[in-house]
């Protein structure tokens, strides 16, 4: 899942795709006190696995625990446009590609 990118397309209909690593990164900071503070083995033994094993739960990670400044300076702009990133990010459709 880490070579994915999550594509959201935003109000304006502009397109961003954003690398999946990024978002399992920020769920394995999360839940690393699970896991003795290791970031390294809640990527790996949680957030990977839950992510590979349903696509939904990187959509859900991103849209309800993470902001469009979380992820600006890693997304990519496949259809430009301008608008209100915020409100895309949490909103818009979204696709693992």
């Amino acid at each position: 899942m880490f070579d994915k990118n999550l594509r959201v397309t935003m109000p304006d209909g502009s397109k961003w795709d954003v690398p999946v690593k990024y978002i399992a990164l920020d769920r394995a900071s999360y839940y690393a006190k699970e896991f003795d503070d290791n970031k390294d083995r809640s990527l790996m033994e949680d957030t990977m696995p839950l992510f590979n094993s349903d696509p939904y739960e990187v959509k859900d990670w991103a849209a309800n625990n993470m902001n469009w400044n979380d992820v600006k300076d890693f997304a990519v702009m496949t259809v430009p446009s301008g608008c209100d990133y915020q409100e895309g990010w949490c909103n818009g459709e979204k696709e693992i590609v």
